[in-house]
């Protein structure tokens, strides 16, 4: 009974065959998939990741870690990695802004700690030792952002405004007082962005925004442009403030899912309830939970009758009936009554902290267009600052041209070509798709994922547990030999050993009849076609009509059955017992609610969804009429995966299944997408997973991968289209100093502002959803 539907191949447990072979739900073999899956989806799929673009992604166990505040952009990354990297003893050094974290290996008998936190804080930055053994909330997610005014950049924005301002009320009472005053509000406000720049230049990092900045400000004091040049500091200052608000405005989806998870429990200790620390919970401690308490780690119920509102992990808006063995996860909300649990799981690893991890995790990994964006702007500065000398010094040479007039449009120029607002323009609308997504039960893992889902072109799913509730039940026993409550025991004897959804649905009609067990001896899967033992002395197959064809020719009276019900859209299963068809036994597994919705949605969007089975054709044919959907019936799963590779040699293909079964189709496809309430297999291995269990969120995944990439569009567009238009007007003579960094400034901000609208992108459904 594979998970193709077809009852075959569907017990690798029995004979310890790897469940890519077939597909079982084979719990006790995820890690294993995992793995498979993880390889899969790595050089095969070429996603971009690359050695420093999955930060965090590998153990930092002999990594040592630091906590970097002050960290907003792609440029401060890339500054603090170029000066690290010319010391000694330093390697496999991962930067995170969204985490606002560094992680290197340190050999400390080349390097000590302390050098790597100085050199740190010689660039402006405030580095402090991390245990990696702390909680997997990062301290960037995990406490409360500070307010911009009490940040060094903030406090710097407002000394430069006052000095503006003091310099403006001093000229008017004291007109001969203008000049000077202007110069020290310059020379005072500058100073820390010019030691920056000065340390990043000693690191080796010479061509930075601060180090332009630095060398603006000196030659407009040079010139005698001492108005503007303080100016052009307060705008520098005000647009670092803009950029720090922006990035602690990206991490709030983040910081709102580890909001979910109360920061107190109620600890049970030889009979006493005392208050503790969640973040402290160790496995197999009980902790009480009362109603409406948010249950504070994941763990299983050991004492009370209540329902929980798990919403916040399945998107379920009907709250769960729990009992003494159900499954709890932290953040869900207990209703009715007390609850007893035993923790299961520890802080850093439930449910919730794994999801942020995740998140955090795809924030960092680059898309490609951010990755040519990077190198685009290496490039770009040293052209910038050459452009700029060239525009200051050239015309006097050549033509005559006044020295101070030419030095003066050279570094306007030097201002306008900051690629800051460009450099921001793609990881600021990926994180805030990332963290929209996240809020919705939609987990992507990185830029590079995201830009591959909006080129989706066709949509591929499995059937079982997919497009259906992936809980089929018996609806037809059909005697060929004997009664049907001797083919339902002699069915249920040989499918006992298996886990699979309509094996798991034979069993439990038996037992609900109340059918005496059968012993089955020798059971043993046979691969891609069935299931084989031997009961009561007598060979037995369970299986696919077209495979238990190998094992007993079928009557006309038989083969009419099988038609009229897999015409029915149900899965047909024969019991064969000393080489003859003794039974025959159907199972409906109903579709879910949303799914034909979205596949008429998928359809609306120029997409081409396609079902891939491995039940009968005519059974597959009426589910697929029913849901409207093309099919392609009585597959192996490595025939799924090789229908997916020819797709993917004409069209640019997702497939989604459930993460743990459909690994090769999952890994052959463009993007992987997983379905399942956030199995471990799932979230490690697919390339995106849909948490909520909502057929709708295929469509809602591309749908945001498409406003996502035209969001970073309009991004380039609004960063490229300012500096031409500028750079043109301060050639010509037209805008100043001054202009030029509202300009810059101004890009950064709207750039900022326009990916943060993606923040809100499914707020409109939730709120039609009442959720």
């Amino acid at each position: 009974m594979t998970k193709s539907d077809d009852h075959g191949s569907h017990h690798p447990h029995a004979q310890g065959a790897s469940c890519c072979g077939g597909h079982e739900h084979a719990h006790a073999a995820q890690p294993a998939v995992a793995a498979v899956m993880a390889h899969e989806h790595g050089p095969a799929c070429d996603h971009g990741y690359g050695k420093h673009d999955t930060a965090f992604a590998a153990s930092t166990a002999d990594a040592t870690l630091w906590r970097v505040t002050g960290m907003d952009c792609g440029n401060c990354a890339n500054t603090i990695r170029t000066a690290l990297e010319r010391l000694p003893g330093v390697s496999d050094i991962r930067i995170s802004i969204t985490k606002e974290t560094l992680a290197l290996v340190l050999d400390e008998r080349l390097t000590a700690a302390s050098t790597i936190e100085s050199q740190i804080g010689k660039l402006g930055y405030s580095p402090s030792r991390l245990d990696v053994s702390q909680p997997a909330l990062s301290p960037a997610v995990r406490e409360a952002p500070v307010a911009w005014w009490r940040q060094a950049k903030g406090r710097l924005a407002i000394i430069s405004g006052g000095l503006v301002a003091l310099a403006y009320l001093a000229g008017l009472v004291a007109p001969r007082w203008h000049d000077p005053l202007f110069i020290a509000a310059s020379l005072i406000a500058a100073a820390p962005v010019a030691r920056r720049a000065f340390a990043s230049a000693r690191a080796g990092a010479p061509f930075t925004i601060e180090m332009l900045m630095t060398i603006a400000v000196i030659g407009a004091l040079f010139i005698g442009a001492a108005e503007e040049a303080a100016i052009v500091v307060f705008l520098f200052c005000v647009g670092e403030v803009l950029e720090g608000v922006a990035a602690s405005r990206a991490r709030s989806g983040i910081r709102a899912l580890g909001d979910l998870v109360p920061q107190i429990a109620l600890l049970e200790v030889d009979g006493r309830i005392a208050e503790v620390s969640a973040a402290t919970l160790a496995i197999g401690q009980v902790v009480l939970v009362r109603p409406g308490d948010r249950i504070p780690a994941d763990g299983t119920v050991i004492e009370g009758l209540s329902s929980v509102d798990e919403a916040s992990i399945t998107g379920e808006s009907v709250p769960r009936r729990k009992v003494p063995g159900s499954d709890v996860f932290a953040g869900t909300i207990n209703h009715d009554a007390a609850l007893k649990l035993r923790v299961g799981r520890a802080a850093q690893d439930n449910m919730i902290a794994r999801i942020v991890a995740l998140v955090e995790e795809a924030q960092d990994a680059k898309a490609p267009t951010e990755r040519f964006i990077d190198r685009f702007s290496r490039l770009y500065m040293p052209f910038i600052v050459g452009l700029s000398a060239l525009v200051a010094v050239l015309p006097p040479l050549l033509a005559g041209g006044d020295w101070g007039q030419w030095i003066y449009r050279g570094l306007a120029l030097l201002l306008i070509g900051c690629p800051c607002a460009l450099v921001i323009s793609v990881p600021a609308a990926i994180a805030s798709s990332l963290a929209a997504a996240a809020r919705r039960g939609l987990l992507i893992k990185g830029g590079a994922v995201m830009e591959s889902l909006a080129a989706i072109q066709a949509v591929a799913f499995d059937k079982t547990g997919t497009l259906t509730l992936g809980t089929p039940a018996v609806t037809d026993v059909l005697a060929l030999v004997g009664n049907e409550s001797e083919i339902l025991a002699m069915a249920a004897a040989v499918e006992r050993r298996s886990s699979h959804p309509l094996a798991a649905a034979i069993v439990a009609r038996a037992d609900a009849d109340g059918l005496a067990e059968i012993e089955a001896l020798d059971v043993a899967a046979v691969p891609g076609k069935g299931m084989a033992g031997t009961v009561e002395g007598l060979a037995v197959f369970v299986g696919a009509p077209r495979h238990a064809l190998d094992w007993a020719p079928l009557s006309d009276d038989a083969a009419g059955a099988i038609a009229r019900l897999e015409g029915e859209g149900k899965t047909v299963v024969v019991v064969v017992s000393a080489a003859q068809a003794i039974g025959i036994v159907a199972l409906l597994d109903e579709p879910r609610p949303d799914s034909a919705a979205a596949i008429a949605e998928l359809k609306a969007l120029g997409i081409r969804p396609i079902m891939l089975t491995g039940d009968n054709r005519r059974a597959g044919a009426a589910i697929g009429e029913a849901l409207g959907i093309e099919t392609k019936a009585e597959m192996l799963p490595s025939d799924k995966a090789q229908t997916i590779r020819a797709m993917a040699e004409t069209v640019r293909i997702a497939m989604v299944g459930d993460g743990i079964n459909d690994a090769p189709a999952l890994a052959s496809a463009h993007v992987g997408i997983a379905m399942g309430s956030g199995t471990r297999v799932a979230l490690e291995a697919a390339d995106a997973a849909l948490l909520h269990n909502r057929v709708a969120d295929v469509a809602a995944l591309i749908r945001l991968a498409r406003a996502t990439m035209a969001n970073i569009r309009q991004n380039i567009a609004i960063a490229l289209g300012l500096k031409g238009l500028f750079l043109v007007t301060t050639v010509i003579g037209a805008t100043g100093l001054w202009v030029a960094i509202l300009a810059d400034t101004g890009g950064t901000v709207l750039v900022t502002l326009n990916a943060l609208r993606l923040l809100g992108y499914f707020s409109g459904e939730r709120a039609s959803r009442g959720t």
